[in-house]
């Protein structure tokens, strides 16, 4: 096996091992994050309709990203704990079966593209000629329906990170993005004698991008990633109880994102009894944590197949001392973020084309929901940390509380309290607040639980 492969998950240095395998995945993601900012600043100068119409795709897109990202957690733990008790032939069967995954989640949303997104922004605005729903329904109509990009991409990014390959997926992430931006204003403005597509252009610009590093990830891992072997009979014969495997994992990861969509919608049926401008300021702080959020995905997807590796491995000291690493990295770069929107949220607010309405409601909007960024660090990572070792429930658990449970009657109440007070849509902000108290409470309980339940009967292993 090469010496960067997935071996050295077990005898690096935890520390320098941890950033060797998320830094790659950080920057890659902080670009992907950028590009999803580019793509709103681009779309905020048709007009804040346009803006508000991408804002609202979210909970869709999110729903779309939740299949792909889900299945991959399940993937890279299956994978990463089956080379690390070196069983090669579990490792490719959950490659092969991924891979059948990943192909029926596409097919789903195709026909979704095809049925349910007028329905769905409708169903928001309440209007079915409305601009805002005419340009979404070009938007997120090409997005779904051109989706095999994503997940392709997606699905060959996870058998890089699985394997401890994470350097190349800062290279086909980022190379994704650059063109991204580039085809941006093309597409969107008809620069060099494209058409002027307006929000479509939008769409067209991510999913070319997306297919550009599907191409990119699909031959880095034929030539370069000789761990996995995928078996075209195994992905056309999928094995019931590989493929129960990994969903027992994706799934409480696909749930949890899809409650993040549900959050989304609802919260924005919420906002739009104050004004379309608030929904819109909604969107932006979405791709605006996006900068410090992303990192920390990043972050957390090397910090994923270290513990799993290490968990079939049988090493306890390794697993305890990368998470110790992951909690401290993922809380400083936080309040890194905290400080950022704190000092700088009406800069933040203008590369979106701002009203002065909307910097009115986006200003104090930014400094309130920021503050719950003190714990969510912890939260990301002890979150993974759960799906690691198979107990992807309590993460389901955790997000269910703080998105649902939390989060939307919070804000409902704080709504009616607003308008009882001319109409003031701050006093909903402060509920991203309350739920992240108790989404830190629940996260140490549930780690104890996990820590006693399985890490301490793990042989402590060495350095």
């Amino acid at each position: 096996m090469e010496k960067t492969g997935a071996n050295k998950m077990g005898v690096m240095p935890v520390n320098k091992l941890l950033i060797s395998m998320s830094l790659p995945m950080m920057i890659s993601m902080l670009v992907q994050a950028l590009y999803n900012i580019v793509d709103s600043i681009f779309v905020s100068q048709i007009c804040e309709d346009a803006l508000t119409a991408v804002s609202m795709a979210f909970p869709m897109q999110t729903l779309l990203i939740a299949s792909a990202t889900g299945t991959g957690v399940g993937v890279n733990a299956l994978l990463s704990r089956s080379l690390g008790e070196k069983n090669k032939e579990m490792a490719n069967k959950a490659a092969a079966n991924g891979l059948f995954i990943y192909i029926i989640a596409f097919v789903v949303f195709f026909i979704v593209g095809i049925f349910a997104v007028k329905p769905f922004y409708v169903f928001q605005t309440g209007d079915a000629s409305s601009q805002i729903t005419q340009f979404g329904n070009e938007y997120l109509t090409c997005v779904l329906m051109a989706s095999l990009g994503m997940y392709i991409q997606m699905y060959s990014e996870r058998l890089l990170i699985s394997t401890g390959r994470t350097i190349y997926t800062m290279f086909t992430q980022g190379i994704g993005a650059i063109i991204n931006i580039i085809l941006d204003p093309i597409m969107i403005f008809g620069l060099l004698g494209f058409p002027e597509l307006g929000v479509l252009g939008a769409a067209v610009a991510t999913v070319t991008g997306q297919w550009v590093a599907a191409a990119i990830a699909v031959f880095i891992n034929i030539k370069k990633n000789h761990d996995v072997k995928i078996n075209a009979s195994m992905v056309l014969h999928p094995e019931g109880k590989v493929v129960k495997t990994i969903l027992a994992v994706g799934i409480p990861s696909m749930i949890m994102q899809a409650i993040g969509s549900v959050m989304t919608f609802s919260f924005n049926k919420i906002l739009i009894m104050f004004s379309s401008t608030a929904v819109a300021v909604f969107g932006v702080y979405f791709k605006l944590n996006s900068i410090i959020f992303m990192p920390i995905f990043g972050l957390n997807n090397g910090l994923v197949p270290i513990i799993a590796y290490n968990y079939g491995a049988g090493n306890r000291k390794r697993i305890t001392k990368v998470i110790r690493y992951g909690i401290m990295y993922a809380t400083a770069l936080m309040i890194i973020g905290l400080i950022l929107i704190e000092v700088f949220p009406d800069s933040m607010l203008m590369l979106f084309n701002a009203s002065e309405n909307m910097l009115s409601i986006g200003i104090p909007a930014l400094r309130i929901i920021c503050i719950s960024f003190i714990f969510a660090g912890a939260c990301i990572v002890l979150s993974s940390v759960f799906q690691a070792f198979g107990h992807g429930i309590l993460s389901m658990f955790v997000s269910l509380a703080r998105q649902l449970i939390v989060l939307l009657p919070a804000a409902y109440i704080l709504a009616r309290i607003g308008m009882a007070h001319g109409g003031d849509v701050s006093y909903v902000w402060w509920s991203f607040d309350i739920a992240e108290l108790v989404s830190i409470t629940l996260s140490v309980i549930f780690f104890r639980y996990l820590y006693n339940k399985v890490i301490s009967k793990i042989p402590e292993g060495n350095d």
